[in-house]
């Protein structure tokens, strides 16, 4: 159709050299992951730090603050994908902005290493946060890029770069777990720095496959507002200190405060993409059609982000870690989904692959997400109440399945949505507004993770599920509102 020109990227040649996908996206996979392995290894162990007393090496900060601090950083890395894409977008394009921001993350973990006490997990986490932020919008809009408009390879070559993701993801608990319970925490975030330097060594090796992928921003800034924007960013960093110093900000009440301002950038984000002169009518049309795949994918990550918070602390007070006599480190958890995404995205890949327009809408499939991540939390109930240790690996495996289930449906496919939803002037910046859900979600967890109460489960399990099935049933029926709004999009 003539609609769909216009998102349409620069018309490239089909190069099917990475498993039937473009070579360049062994590039990006390979960063990624490795992005991934130090992301996922420091988180991995990050919410036991912040509680474990200092006996057993952390902090020992109340169970409450570690929640919201782990939500709140969470939610702040993909928060930061709107200046990540900001940067590429006005300034130096994705694919400079995705190189220095790998630089930002190594940089944040040798800071968890080396500095002890809260000025290290101050300095850390906000290094790697926006450094994530940055380099996560810009390789996955540079994924769209590799890809015309109306390549039905799309979905696919996300869903392996999805599995790329998780390769790092499975990997790097497993490490760093293993290495923070026989040397120290330390230790653990110096294998993150260590991960983070080889990814980065990769893809400046290979960096020459991109051409032009990402190379220029696709709205450059006049340069006689750059001092303008300095004196913005000066003046937000200014008032997040003075918050912080008067108390107003504090460790407890941290994920809040990323929910509210992530919140008011999503609505002023989308009412700056649809105000603009810069956008037709059709690409209007499919800003709108957006929004309530926004709301979804919040709801949907509110629920599957609790690996950290809630799922984290049920992991340490309720499971059965005992394996043929060693309690292996409750971090290792945080393995479990990411081998089942090893193990099934590419059946997902091949299942849409070979459905190709007969594969379910996109609406379709953000309500099998948010519906069946209702289901894996409504799953948590036959196990309640049964005491410390008491859980068997087995059913926390089976319920981490489902998680996975549930995000093979959403994330890769809201990834490729994104992109081919974009406008053509707010392409990076259109990535980024599906991250932020994905903050909004993420600093929602670390809320809602602060009403777990270990001593009465089921109402919480029961409330929390069942508003995510409500969501699912909603999308159903928007849906053909919503494909009529996509125009030509599926």
């Amino acid at each position: 159709m003539a609609e769909s020109a216009d998102t349409t990227t620069p018309h490239r040649e089909r190069d099917t050299r990475f498993f039937g996908q473009p070579l360049p996206l062994a590039n990006l996979f390979g960063v990624e992951m490795w992005e991934r392995f130090s992301f996922y290894g420091m988180q991995g162990i990050l919410i036991y730090y912040l509680y474990y007393s200092a006996a057993d090496g952390g902090l020992g900060i109340s169970e409450a603050s570690a929640t919201s601090i782990v939500g709140a950083y969470g939610g702040t890395v993909y928060l930061s994908t709107i200046v990540g894409a900001w940067i590429a977008d006005r300034l130096i394009g994705s694919e400079r902005t995705l190189f220095y921001s790998a630089i930002v993350i190594m940089a944040g973990h040798i800071a968890l290493a080396i500095l002890p006490g809260l000025a290290g997990v101050g300095v850390g986490l906000v290094l790697v946060a926006f450094g994530s932020g940055g380099l996560k919008a810009n390789a996955t809009s540079m994924v769209g890029e590799l890809y015309d408009a109306d390549d039905e390879r799309r979905d696919a070559g996300f869903s392996l770069f999805y599995m790329g993701i998780n390769i790092g993801a499975f990997v790097g608990p497993l490490l760093t777990g293993l290495v923070q319970d026989n040397i120290g925490f330390h230790a653990g975030f110096a294998l993150a720095a260590i991960g983070m330097g080889i990814g980065l060594t990769q893809y400046t090796i290979f960096r020459s496959q991109l051409k032009d992928v990402g190379a220029h921003p696709s709205n450059p800034l006049p340069r006689n507002e750059l001092s303008r924007w300095i004196w913005i960013a000066v003046a937000t960093v200014a008032i997040i200190v003075i918050l912080a110093v008067l108390g107003i900000i504090t460790a407890g009440n941290l994920s809040e405060w990323v929910t509210g301002v992530t919140a008011a950038a999503a609505v002023g984000y989308f009412v700056l993409i649809l105000t603009s002169r810069n956008i037709t009518r059709v690409e209007r049309s499919r800003v709108i059609a957006f929004i309530p795949m926004f709301v979804a994918s919040a709801v949907f990550w509110s629920l599957f982000q609790q690996q950290f918070t809630t799922v984290a602390e049920y992991s340490d007070k309720q499971l059965d870690r005992n394996l043929f006599g060693w309690e292996f480190p409750a971090s290792w958890v945080q393995s479990i989904n990411p081998v089942f995404i090893i193990i099934f995205a590419g059946v997902f890949a091949y299942i849409w692959q070979e459905l190709g327009d007969r594969q379910p809408s996109s609406p379709i499939k953000f309500a099998c997400g948010t519906g069946i991540m209702g289901v894996a939390f409504l799953c948590f109930i036959p196990f309640s109440g049964g005491g410390p240790n008491s859980t068997p690996l087995i059913a926390l495996a089976g319920i981490l399945l489902l998680f996975t289930f549930a995000e093979l449906f959403l994330s890769p496919v809201g990834l490729s949505l994104a992109t081919k939803l974009a406008p053509e002037k707010f392409h990076t910046q259109m990535v980024a507004l599906f991250f932020l859900s994905v903050a909004l979600g993420s600093s929602m967890a670390g809320t809602l993770g602060g009403y777990y109460n270990t001593e009465d489960e089921v109402p919480y399990f029961l409330a929390v599920g069942l508003a995510s099935i409500a969501t699912s049933v909603i999308m159903v029926l928007m849906t053909p509102w919503i494909r009529k709004m996509m125009v030509g999009v599926h």
